[in-house]
């Protein structure tokens, strides 16, 4: 289950990351990358629960 979520949940923060990006202001376009790369290492998680079966 743990797999599930860390993958839904990278998927949103990746996706709210791209959006924050269009922003003309430097601040929240900054904002938007860190959360894209949240994102992305969330969903990363998922996959390596996956791998081991959520034992960790």
């Amino acid at each position: 289950m743990g797999e599930l979520v860390d993958k839904i949940k990278g998927n949103t923060n990746e996706a709210i990351g791209k959006i924050k990006q269009e922003s003309k202001n430097p601040e929240t376009r900054d904002e938007g990358r860190a959360q894209e790369a949240k994102g992305k290492a969330q969903q990363l998680s998922g996959e390596v629960k996956g791998a081991l079966g959520n034992d960790i």
